[in-house]
């Protein structure tokens, strides 16, 4: 569908939120669009996923483990069952 499709103000509700994908990604306005000023369900919907993409942009990044982690987990996985762990080395 395409981001002029989502003016027109006959559209369905089903029809408008398969055309927010590409709202979302050209930047538009979603709230501009004559269909959320219609309808409520649809508008509410745009706010809720407004509202997740800027919380998502506060989510931190993801960073691997320092490889002393990694030696750790291969450590206790060559553990002998019934024997003390060997101490886990720290950096």
């Amino acid at each position: 569908m395409s981001v002029v499709r989502a003016m027109d103000k006959t559209m369905t509700c089903s029809e408008f939120q398969d055309t927010i994908p590409d709202l979302f990604e050209a930047h538009a306005d979603l709230n501009a669009q004559e269909h959320i000023k219609a309808c409520e369900n649809c508008a509410a919907l745009v706010r809720d996923l407004e509202y997740i993409a800027s919380q998502a942009k506060l989510l931190l990044p993801m960073h691997d483990p320092s490889p002393a982690v990694w030696n750790n987990i291969q450590q206790a996985l060559r553990h002998t069952p019934g024997e003390p762990p060997a101490p886990l080395g720290r950096k």
